[in-house]
């Protein structure tokens, strides 16, 4: 198998792109890295396909390496042939490569190796090679041994279709054929165990759907319902097809043999093929539901910490709650913590008026602009508080609810004590509302991101594969925005490339020992970060405060020189940079300067456009928050309203809306726009800002239903 030209063919790419590409991977370069400064070699290839081919390469290096081993295997035995190796030479997946090797592995003791030892395997071929001319009975009663265990002619038989029922389970083509055929034509079908049971399963208590044809989000429903005792499930294949076309290529019209062979044939599928198809079956169906779910989940999650920042706003952060009161931190435009309280102004205390004499002076006293409130327990009712405050005060304050999923883990966690070892678990969440307003990404790297709560049964998942995409998709992220070498925390640290968290831990002690970094060359001396760690991270890593305004920006440090050509080629100063007044247009004058500056065409664009916006931050492109001054309850609702709301949670039917009446309203996939879309994430993204209606409020069971045709 030529891994390279496979690759060439499945993501469409030139020979040089794949080439280079694996090239670049294998001597250890990262995925950042790669798409971001090596655009030359790649073709400017982007990091989402990167990370996709690397993950293609890594399945059919195994793929090959599994290859080599079950060639060897079936050599050891001196059963290898030219048939074996073609058929494992065209074997496209793991699947294909385990159904040639089945002959040959080792097994535990079947019912067809106890008749192997009652020395049944000549009647075996003769059953098989179905040429008899005269009863099978007769055949078989020369096999009949007290001592052996085989005590009639019946037992003779029936030991020897064991044998042949095992062999025709071992047969990789017509394994091939049932696996394709119950997918094609099979149906997952679910029933409630118990009828009389009411459950969020009762969608699926009596539920049938084509294979072939099943959505993910179903999948991974019936799967947790079947986990939780709710439901039975199972695969229904197209029994009577597979027999009959079984038969066809097994059976012949000998009369002595056929019946017997007919009853071996669907001994082997029932009792030996079906079940283990029906497990590859479920497992591949899971397995894509999974890869879809993580789909979803990835790009939910690097909307959400993509999303804007609030810079440089004072912030007044409540941790609501009932029993135990509402957390309260004052936090500088610099993620400081100034002061912290606890009131009771919800159930069961409601000390309002105690909680208003408490807040309104600090509000006051600290020029808070923004109140973060976390939408968790007491939302609701600490909502209701602030906007009932806020309008008794005659400055002008904004609040908004922050989703604070994660919050606790990272309160309760080693790090979290770590940074707050003053501050109790529950003002912890507190500070940690009010700093993922002022800064997501910085925020949220702290937090385990399947704890961050914008996906869907992702407790489900392979959990190895689901934080190796969601870790993907935070170094993506982290990357992409640039980090502030002399503030990040080493949560933050950790994801950019080339540095793994001993680096990011050194970074912090050489900052405690030796203060600010003053440019990018002073990396070199944190220790462990050598030459190959200083290309993949530098780039990435600005420095505000550096004499080199160039550290401040996404060039990295291998194109300084070019950076600086293309100004003296140009005749523009820093003060021209400084005052935004530096613009080029046109590919064409883009492509005469790269050449003529001895530098690749798609770094100089790079360049380009840091010189544009240096110091330029990516997030501040993306849907602003909405900041609230008013309140709207549930009970408000009216049918018919149209409301400004934000997308909190994207899943495969539909997208939850936060429209501030702390019950989020879901838009259904058929109400999101007026054209068809298979999938939400076609038509909006997590922080984006829409126009809903009420199409219906059930009070009761806490249910909005929106519509974005508006």
């Amino acid at each position: 198998m030529d891994i390279l030209k496979m690759l060439e063919k499945e993501f469409s790419l030139k020979p040089f792109q794949v080439t280079n590409t694996v090239t670049l991977i294998d001597e250890g370069n990262t995925i950042p890295f790669i798409a971001r400064y090596r655009k030359e070699l790649t073709g400017s290839i982007d990091d989402q396909v990167l990370r996709e081919l690397n993950d293609r390469l890594v399945y059919l290096r195994n793929l090959e390496e599994r290859k080599e081993q079950v060639k060897a295997h079936i050599a050891e035995l001196e059963q290898l042939t030219e048939e074996i190796e073609k058929a494992l030479a065209s074997a496209a997946t793991l699947t294909e490569v385990e159904d040639i090797y089945r002959p040959f592995k080792p097994k535990r003791r079947t019912r067809a190796t106890i008749a192997k030892e009652r020395g049944l395997e000549p009647l075996a071929l003769i059953l098989q090679l179905q040429q008899l001319k005269e009863d099978l009975a007769l055949a078989a009663l020369q096999y009949a041994d007290a001592e052996k265990g085989v005590l009639t002619a019946e037992d003779a038989i029936a030991g020897a279709m064991d044998i042949i029922a095992e062999n025709i389970s071992d047969d990789a083509n017509y394994r091939s054929y049932i696996r394709k055929e119950t997918f094609e034509n099979g149906f997952v079908v679910s029933k409630a165990k118990d009828e009389n049971t009411e459950s969020v399963y009762d969608n699926y208590k009596d539920f049938s759907e084509p294979v072939k044809k099943i959505a993910g989000y179903r999948v991974l429903a019936i799967n947790r319902g079947e986990k939780e005792n709710f439901l039975s499930v199972k695969i229904e294949a197209p029994v009577d097809n597979i027999l009959s076309k079984l038969n066809s290529l097994i059976v012949t019209e000998n009369i002595y043999t056929k019946k017997y062979m007919q009853d071996t044939v669907e001994d082997a599928y029932k009792r030996l093929i079906a079940p283990s198809i029906e497990r590859d079956i479920r497992n591949e169906i899971t397995e894509k539901a999974e890869e879809g779910a993580m789909k979803v989940f990835s790009e939910n999650l690097r909307q959400l910490l993509l999303q804007p920042p609030v810079k440089d706003k004072t912030v007044l952060a409540l941790d609501p709650g009932y029993r135990t009161g509402c957390k309260v931190a004052v936090i500088d435009g610099t993620g400081l913590t100034l002061e912290t309280a606890v009131i009771y102004a919800t159930p069961p205390n409601n000390k309002t008026e105690e909680a208003k004499k408490l807040l309104k002076p600090m509000i006051l006293r600290h020029n808070v602009e923004i109140i973060a409130i976390g939408n968790g327990t007491a939302s609701r009712e600490t909502e209701q508080f602030v906007a009932d405050m806020l309008s008794e005060i005659e400055k002008k304050v904004y609040y908004v609810i922050v989703n604070e999923a994660g919050a606790s883990v990272y309160s309760a966690s080693k790090l979290g004590a770590e940074e707050f070892p003053e501050f109790d678990v529950a003002l912890r969440s507190a500070v940690s509302i009010g700093r993922r307003l002022q800064d997501p990404l910085a925020e949220l790297v702290k937090i385990d991101p399947k704890s961050i709560g914008v996906g869907q049964y992702q407790h489900d998942m392979n959990q190895k594969r689901l934080s190796e995409n969601l870790g993907a998709v935070v170094e993506t992220c982290v990357n992409n925005v640039g980090v502030d070498l002399n503030t990040a925390s080493p949560s933050l640290l950790k994801y950019v490339s080339g540095i793994t968290p001993t680096i990011a831990k050194n970074i912090l002690e050489y900052r405690k020992a030796n203060g600010r970094f003053k440019n990018r060359e002073e990396i070199k001396k944190v220790s462990k970060l050598g030459p190959k760690a200083f290309e993949q991270c530098a780039g990435f890593l600005r420095i505000p405060e550096s004499d080199n305004w160039l550290d401040n920006t996404g060039v990295h440090p291998e194109s300084y020189e070019a950076a600086k050509k293309l100004l003296r080629e140009l005749n523009i100063s820093y003060g021209d940079i400084r005052a935004d007044s530096f613009k080029m247009k046109g590919d064409g004058s883009v492509n005469a300067l790269a050449e003529k500056l001895d530098v690749g065409a798609p770094t100089l664009k790079d360049i380009i456009k840091e010189l544009e916006k240096p110091g330029r931050d990516v997030r501040d492109e993306m849907p602003q928050v909405v900041f609230k001054s008013g309140l709207l309850s549930m009970e408000q609702l009216e049918v018919g309203m149209i409301l400004k709301g934000t997308v909190r949670n994207i899943i495969d039917f539909g997208v939850f809306v936060d429209i501030g009446v702390h019950q989020d309203g879901l838009v259904h996939i058929s109400q999101i726009s007026n054209k068809f879309i298979k999938h939400p994430l076609e038509a909006v993204s997590v922080g984006q800002n829409v126009d809903v209606k009420v199409l219906s409020i059930d009070v009761n069971k806490k249910r909005i239903s929106l519509t974005m045709k508006v």
